[in-house]
C-alpha cells in the first residue's frame, strides 16, 4: 500500500486542528483575534505612511499624508492603538483578578506580566546599538543615523506606555472612562483654547489612552454591552466629526511631519473621540469575531499573531528599513522605495513593495521569535494557546 503523502494543504490543516482542539473552551477568541487586527493594522499603517527618501548620500524621513491630504482617510482603519489598549485593559483586569483569586500577589503578578512584554525588547536595543555604532564609526551621515536608529526605536514609547498602565491595573479597574477623558478635554482647551504651553499635552499620553484601557477594564467586568457599543461609536464618531470640521483638529489621525498639530504625538481630543469609536466598533464585533475564529485555520492565524505580538511590532520598522538599505544596492532611487511621496504613482509603487516588506519582517520573526516565547521555538500547542 502507498503511504499517503502529505502536501503543505493537508499539514496546515492538520496543525490548524491541533490547535483548534488545545484551545481552553473558555478562551475568548474574539479578544484575540481584536490584538491580531491591531497589531497589523499599526505595522501596515506604518508601512504605508513612513518613506525614507533618498537625498545624495543620505535617508531623510517622509509622509505621503503631506504633499496628499486627501489620504487621510486611510489613516482612519489603520490608527487602531485604541483597539489594542482595550484589549489590553480587557487581558490585564481578566488576568489581575485570576491571579487574586489564586491568592498571588500584585508583585509576581506584574512581574509575569511585565517579563512577557520586556523579553523581546533587548534583542532589538542590542542589534541597533550595534548598527548605530557601525555607521557612525564608518562615517556615515549623522542625519542619517539619527533617521534610521529614531524610526526603529520609535515602537517604543508605546511599550513604555503599555508597561505603564499594565502596572497600573488596580487602578485601571476601578477608574470610570470619563476621568481621563475629562483630562484630556481639558488640556486641550488649555492648550488650544487658552494658549496653554505645548508641553502640557504630554499629560495626555497616559490620559489619552487611558480611556479605552478602563474601556477595557469594563468590558471585562461585563458592563458595556451590544447597546453601549453602538453608543460608543456613533458618539465617538460624531465628535471627533465635529472637531475636525469645526474646532481645526487634523484628519489625519498619524502625525504628519511638518504639519503645526498632531493628532498622536501627544493624543489630542480627536484621536481619544475616534478611539472611542473605534472601541464602540469592536464591541459591535465581538460576537462576529468569535464566530469567524471558530473555524481552525483562522483560528490557527489569530494565535500565531497573538503569540508573536511584541515581536511583530517591534520589528516592523526595522523590516522597513531593511528593504529600503538593500534596495540601495540597485544604484539608483527606486520608486515607492527612496523616492519622495507626492502623488498617486508613490502610492501604487508602496503597495508593491509591501509584499517584500512582509518577507523581511519573517525573517526578523525567524530569528527573534524566541525572545518572545521564552526561549522556544516550538509551533503552537496547548501551553502556547492558554497564554493570554
Amino acid at each position: 500500500m502507498r503511504e499517503s503523502v502529505q502536501t503543505p494543504a493537508r499539514r496546515l490543516t492538520a496543525l490548524a486542528r491541533r490547535v483548534d482542539a488545545a484551545t481552553p473552551p473558555g478562551r475568548d477568541r474574539a479578544v484575540d483575534a481584536l490584538r491580531a487586527l491591531a497589531i497589523l493594522g499599526v505595522v501596515a499603517g506604518h508601512w504605508l505612511v513612513t518613506a525614507l527618501v533618498a537625498d545624495g548620500a543620505a535617508l531623510r524621513a517622509a509622509s505621503p499624508l503631506g504633499p496628499m491630504p486627501w489620504l487621510a482617510p486611510v489613516s482612519w482603519p489603520l490608527q487602531t492603538l485604541a483597539v489594542f489598549f482595550l484589549v489590553a485593559g480587557y487581558v490585564c483586569a481578566k488576568s489581575h483578578a485570576a491571579a487574586r483569586a489564586r491568592g498571588t500577589g500584585y508583585g509576581p503578578w506584574l512581574a509575569a506580566r511585565l517579563g512577557r512584554l520586556l523579553r523581546p525588547l533587548g534583542a532589538l536595543l542590542a542589534l541597533w546599538a550595534a548598527v548605530g555604532a557601525g555607521l557612525v564609526l564608518s562615517g556615515a551621515d549623522p542625519a542619517t543615523v539619527h533617521t534610521l536608529v529614531k524610526l526603529a526605536l520609535s515602537p517604543l514609547w508605546f511599550l513604555l506606555v503599555l508597561l505603564a498602565l499594565t502596572a497600573a491595573t488596580p487602578l485601571v479597574r476601578r477608574l470610570h472612562p470619563l476621568w481621563p477623558l475629562a483630562v484630556v478635554l481639558h488640556v486641550d482647551l488649555a492648550r488650544f483654547g487658552l494658549g496653554g504651553p505645548a508641553w502640557l499635552g504630554w499629560v495626555n499620553v497616559a490620559a489619552g489612552w487611558l480611556v479605552p484601557c478602563t474601556l477595557g477594564a469594563a468590558w471585562a467586568r461585563g458592563e458595556p454591552t451590544r447597546h453601549a457599543g453602538r453608543v460608543l461609536l456613533a458618539g465617538g464618531a460624531a465628535a471627533t466629526a465635529g472637531l475636525v470640521l469645526w474646532a481645526g483638529y487634523p484628519a489625519a489621525m498619524v502625525g504628519v511631519p511638518g504639519a503645526p498639530v498632531s493628532n498622536l504625538n501627544p493624543p489630542t481630543l480627536a484621536a481619544v473621540t475616534f478611539g472611542i469609536a473605534q472601541c464602540g466598533l469592536a464591541l459591535l464585533l465581538r460576537e462576529p469575531l468569535a464566530r469567524w475564529t471558530r473555524r481552525p485555520l483562522v483560528w490557527t492565524a489569530v494565535a500565531f499573531a497573538n503569540l508573536s505580538a511584541m515581536t511583530i511590532f517591534l520589528w516592523h520598522q526595522t523590516a522597513l528599513m531593511a528593504v529600503t538599505a538593500l534596495g540601495l544596492l540597485a544604484g539608483r532611487p527606486l520608486p515607492g522605495l527612496h523616492t519622495v511621496p507626492d502623488g498617486p504613482g508613490w502610492v501604487l509603487a508602496r503597495l508593491a513593495w509591501l509584499p517584500l516588506f512582509a518577507v523581511a519582517l519573517a525573517v526578523c520573526w525567524t530569528a527573534f521569535r524566541t525572545h518572545e516565547r521564552g526561549g522556544t521555538a516550538r509551533a503552537p500547542g496547548a501551553k502556547a494557546v492558554q497564554r493570554a
